[in-house]
């Protein structure tokens, strides 16, 4: 694909484990208090909140705000929803940013080295720049600019996501390229004029729960980071 210029990438269940990373972290710091949870029970409730949330910003509701304000907002609402509405304030800003502590898939780190050869790469997340920043330092990731939904000041599937992360590379949008592990991300990605590659990412939400095969139409589909690499003439 020689038209393709630059490489876009979701973050949350594409590169990193959220699910098993949030169930470890809630887990240990509650139980470090005391307090005993299913952890994946917990990660799955917190990430329900996920998308309700951000419709409130993308439908006007709500004006913009960061995600880690939203996942704070969602946390309050699933602790209480636990019973665990006594949890202190300390506690819930730790837990909170469990969120900049995701670990990567066993092929992102590599997969994403090699495609940086070739490539100019950046994040398309809804995350934070400080949050894409801390998840690249832990993991060892090298982003040649973080774009996104703060760059955009809006949420995916929102088209003005996707564009406004090519035009920060002074990309046509159809220089780009959206990788992502969700039928619906690359949907609208594609809608917006992108190119798009789906990775598998079946356990995403919990051992045999995630996406294995796109839902939609796409460029490429591979089933790790380092496949894409190979499909893209990365080394």
């Amino acid at each position: 694909m020689p038209e393709v210029k630059l490489l876009l990438f979701d973050v949350f269940g594409t590169l990193v484990d959220w699910h098993g990373s949030i169930a470890r972290e809630a887990a240990a710091l509650l139980g470090a208090r005391g307090i005993a949870l299913d952890g994946a029970a917990f990660a799955t409730a917190w990430r329900d909140q996920y998308q309700p949330a951000m419709e409130e910003v993308r439908s006007g509701r709500l004006p913009f705000c960061k995600l880690d304000a939203l996942h704070r907002r969602n946390l309050d609402i699933v602790l209480r929803d636990f019973g665990l509405d006594y949890v202190d304030e300390a506690t819930r800003r730790e837990l909170n940013l469990a969120w900049h502590r995701l670990d990567a898939w066993p092929d992102v780190t590599p997969g994403l080295a090699r495609l940086r050869t070739k490539f100019p790469l950046a994040p398309c997340s809804n995350g934070n720049i400080s949050l894409m920043a801390d998840l690249a330092r832990r993991n060892g990731w090298h982003w040649d600019a973080i774009a996104g939904a703060e760059l955009a000041r809006d949420y995916k599937p929102k088209p003005i996501v996707y564009l406004s992360a090519a035009a920060a590379f002074d990309c046509a949008p159809h220089e780009a390229m959206m990788v992502a592990a969700h039928s619906s991300d690359l949907a609208a990605a594609a809608a917006a004029g992108l190119r798009t590659a789906f990775i598998a990412r079946p356990d995403e939400h919990g051992p045999g729960i995630g996406e294995t095969a796109a839902s939609v139409p796409v460029d490429l589909s591979a089933d790790a980071l380092t496949e894409l690499a190979g499909r893209l003439g990365c080394r």
